[in-house]
């Protein structure tokens, strides 16, 4: 699996986009000043196992499906860090 690089300007946009955490990994890479921002900016990191099924969990399986029929729709145009992120704040509202 390719290395995922996220520099300062990454975590800006991001952040603007309304992104207030990144799911990280072994393949995740976060620069020293990405980190600074991300502290500043109060944004979290998540710890996730890339190598996880959604199965697993009822709530990621509904993440999965829903961010599928969203590509679906859209195309591969579409941030899809930015689209986690959504799909997961709608979700945590309804709880």
């Amino acid at each position: 699996m390719a290395k995922i690089f996220y520099t300062e300007r990454d975590i800006d946009d991001l952040y603007a986009r309304g992104v207030t955490s990144i799911d990280v990994h072994d393949n995740v890479v976060l620069t020293d000043l990405a980190r600074e921002r991300m502290f500043k900016l109060n944004m979290q990191t998540r710890r996730v196992d890339p190598q996880a099924h959604p199965e697993d969990d009822p709530r990621e399986a509904l993440v999965h499906r829903v961010k599928a029929a969203v590509l679906a729709r859209l195309g591969g145009e579409v941030d899809q860090a930015l689209l986690d992120a959504v799909i997961r704040r709608v979700l945590a509202s309804t709880k």
